[in-house]
């Protein structure tokens, strides 16, 4: 007899709640600016990432997951600033997971969601080598606050976390393939003598 994960009915609960669940926009006004300095931040740690982008400056990308969107502006400093709204972006990243928990699951296992892309193609790639060559050093910047030791310590642990948690991801999502693969087919016509 398959089982059916404990995840599919969260998934459901999700699908009935969220359409329903839109953020004011005080608070939407608030993460977006947060996520633009955490990513200014992030590329200012590499001088090849601002070249990079100072050379696409004034393009706009839109990003998009289900009703939730944030529009951002190169700067002349190849920084992301939020765009003007109502402007028309040269290149649209749409995310087509819809279940927000399909989505974890895809980014816990360290790969990257699908993603539909529309618009300037070396703006898309320029993009993708953010994407590909980018990565925070959350260790460099909490031992800039807290010192090298407990900086090594907290980074070693959240390595680990991530880690198992990818592992027991990875294993729900290989069992649930498993057990969908050796349930029994019952759409035969089957008559009994």
């Amino acid at each position: 007899m398959a089982t059916q994960s404990p995840f599919s009915f969260l998934g459901g609960v999700f699908a009935r709640i969220v359409p329903g669940l839109v953020p004011p926009p005080w608070l939407v006004q608030e993460v977006q600016h947060r996520t633009v300095l955490l990513l200014n931040h992030v590329l200012q740690q590499e001088s090849a990432a601002t070249e990079r982008l100072a050379r696409q400056r004034g393009r706009m990308v839109h990003v998009q997951w289900r009703h939730f969107y944030m529009s951002l502006q190169v700067t002349p400093a190849g920084l992301f600033d939020i765009a003007p709204y109502g402007a028309t972006p040269d290149l649209r990243l749409e995310i087509t997971q819809e279940s927000p928990l399909d989505l974890a699951q895809v980014v816990l296992r360290g790969d990257r969601p699908a993603v539909r892309i529309d618009g300037d193609v070396q703006f898309a790639g320029d993009i993708q080598w953010l994407a590909d060559n980018i990565r925070w050093d959350l260790e460099d910047d909490l031992a800039r606050v807290l010192g090298d030791v407990p900086a090594r310590v907290l980074a070693e642990g959240a390595r680990w976390s991530a880690q198992a948690l990818r592992q027991f991801v990875g294993s729900r999502a290989n069992a649930a393939a498993a057990a969908s693969a050796a349930a029994p087919s019952w759409s035969e016509d089957r008559t009994i003598p």
